[in-house]
């Protein structure tokens, strides 16, 4: 294992171009869905466009607040909205026509907006595609924002 600036600059290199790396422990609460990249999907080079990535992170963090009994039904039945305010992704390697987009979600914090993080992984390369980051504010059902996530969602979400 190489140590110093010369262990810094070979990870910053595998970093950049994708490579398998080990990644922070994800919490116990993190969902993973897998998505296949179809052509539809795909520029004329066969290349995922780097637009359908917020779709499938959408898709996961979908399935992440359904596995905490929040999706949209139930937080509107709570008197509640939820609206993206900021999202944010750092593409590493790209995806092909026929491989599989593997995304796993979790919260990062709860309060007083929500932080969702994610990891975009290409089983077929072994390499990481993207991280990501998607921040969420609440409302009331009237459009009113709230200045930090109400007791009826916190009851549902990981504590952090």
């Amino acid at each position: 294992l190489l140590g110093g600036a010369e262990g810094r600059r070979a990870r910053r290199r595998d970093s950049a171009e994708g490579h398998a790396m080990s990644r922070p422990k994800r919490p116990e609460h993190a969902v993973t869905t897998d998505h296949a990249i179809g052509l539809h999907h795909c520029d004329l080079l066969g290349v995922a466009w780097h637009g359908r990535y917020f779709e499938w992170l959408e898709l996961a963090r979908t399935a992440l607040f359904q596995s905490r009994d929040l999706d949209v039904p139930q937080i509107r039945a709570l008197g509640h909205r939820m609206y993206v305010v900021e999202t944010n992704c750092r593409y590493m390697a790209p995806l092909s026509y026929g491989e599989t987009a593997r995304i796993t979600a979790w919260f990062t914090q709860v309060a007083p907006l929500i932080r969702v993080a994610y990891d975009i992984y290409n089983p077929a390369t072994d390499r990481w595609s993207a991280r990501a980051l998607t921040v969420l504010a609440t409302t009331a059902l009237d459009g009113t924002l709230l200045p930090t996530t109400p007791d009826a969602l916190l009851a549902r979400l990981p504590a952090r």
